[in-house]
């Protein structure tokens, strides 16, 4: 599917009880793990032993998750819990029939693509080292979300205060519909206009 060297193929189940014993779940997660996840697969070791790439300052190895669901939707505790218990960087590829999606984090935030055809679903990868190919991962997955041009933690934190600040627009403009003080509109419209600057200034 990602047109990896197959000498990065591992393809083997992982079980979900060792999942369990590692990222020390709680019951709810593990509730939903055994409701949400068929199966999740190690389908590929991104390493210099595996292929022609360096290790990076922050990333020794890339593995390859494959998670197959029992319905197309994940509670992203379940990714957020998977990561928590292997200490290399993930790539994650949901997998539900013929569709796909793909998902990464990336300075404590996770980004992921829309559900893909099969046939349909590419990423490049690419980078001098495995920080470079993780970085470059992250940003096609993001889909245009991060700023280029500035580091990787940069652009995730303008991103992060790009979606604070759109949450908190939409909630004050629910706000301001349902006031019916002229003088409190008049004051909430002041704080929204502010607002809409501060997010065109990011």
């Amino acid at each position: 599917m990602l047109g990896l060297p197959r000498s990065t193929e591992m393809n083997r189940r992982v079980a979900k009880e060792k999942l369990y014993a590692k990222a020390a779940l709680n019951s709810s997660v593990r509730e939903m793990i055994k409701n949400q996840v068929e199966a999740v697969v190690w389908r590929n070791k991104l390493a210099p032993g595996t292929m022609n790439a360096a290790v990076g300052e922050n990333v020794e190895e890339i593995q390859v998750f494959e998670v197959v669901l029992r319905q197309k939707s994940l509670d992203r505790r379940v990714l957020t819990s998977i990561a928590g218990a292997v200490p290399y960087k993930i790539l994650f590829l949901l997998t539900r029939e013929d569709e796909a999606q793909a998902w990464i984090e990336a300075c404590g935030e996770f980004y992921g693509t829309d559900w893909r055809k099969l046939e349909q679903f590419a990423l490049r990868f690419e980078g001098l080292n495995l920080d470079a190919m993780y970085e470059s991962l992250t940003r096609q997955i993001a889909g245009g979300r991060l700023d280029s041009g500035i580091s990787l933690a940069a652009a995730v934190e303008k991103d992060r205060r790009r979606s604070r600040l759109n949450r908190e627009i939409s909630a004050l403009e629910k706000k301001i519909q349902l006031e019916r003080q002229f003088n409190r509109q008049i004051e909430l419209n002041g704080e929204l206009r502010r607002l809409q600057q501060e997010l065109k200034g990011i």
